[in-house]
């Protein structure tokens, strides 16, 4: 009987104890506000990212693209972007760069269509449409995520000299071959309003961690 009557106790407390929450609609509304505010709370004491530095200002440009269009400041207005400098035939440091910039649109599909790739040829005299079209082929290249241009060699000079702040030049060579071309191999993210926000050495490890991480916050921040 003893046992027993403890037990009635036992339920007589917790009887009582459910009766006060239930009846105390306060108390409810107190924790409900208290879970969903939490994430809130949390936020706050985590702080932002500091915005990217800008480190120059791109001119207009227009040039054509592996499909034989115009293709330049208009196609990228608002939409974040990152520029890597290469050639066909070179055989050395281009094909890892074009690999990390293939790494860098596998993991960045949710950011289309606010991010895009764009590839300059510094070797624009023989890199054709035709040519770029094939190199983007083998690469895997998406035509709607992934662009590489070609033009005049002076409008190329402009937009990747003088606005990406990237070297590129040929030395002298009689025979036309493709030993005497040299260029910069650093990526650059370029916002959407064509300001230059960051330099990446594709050689680094996290270069293609660091450029999906920029990139998302620019594209997240509206560019």
């Amino acid at each position: 009987m003893s046992a027993l009557s403890d037990t009635e106790q036992l339920g007589a407390k917790l009887q009582g104890h459910l009766s006060w929450i239930v009846g105390r609609p306060a108390f409810w509304l107190a924790l409900v506000a208290a879970i969903f505010s939490w994430p809130v709370v949390w936020s706050l004491r985590t702080p932002l990212p500091p915005a990217l530095p800008i480190l120059a200002e791109l001119p207009r440009f227009a040039l054509t693209d592996q499909e034989g269009r115009t293709f330049g400041t208009e196609d990228l207005e608002g939409r974040v972007w990152v520029a890597s400098f290469i050639f066909t035939r070179c055989a050395t440091v281009c094909p890892a760069i074009t690999a990390r910039m293939a790494a860098i649109q596998g993991r960045t599909r949710q950011l289309a269509p606010a991010f895009h790739l764009v590839s300059f040829s510094v070797d624009p005299d023989y890199d054709t449409p035709e040519r770029l079209a094939e190199y983007a082929r083998s690469h895997h290249a998406s035509p709607r995520t992934w662009s590489f241009l070609t033009g005049k060699e002076e409008a190329v000079k402009a937009t990747v000299v003088q606005g990406l702040k990237v070297a590129m030049g040929r030395e002298k060579s009689d025979d036309g071959s493709a030993d005497g071309i040299f260029h910069g191999s650093h990526l650059v993210l370029v916002d959407g309003r064509g300001r230059v926000r960051g330099y990446y050495d594709p050689d680094d490890p996290a270069a293609v961690d660091r450029v999906v991480r920029d990139a998302g916050l620019l594209a997240n921040r509206g560019g």
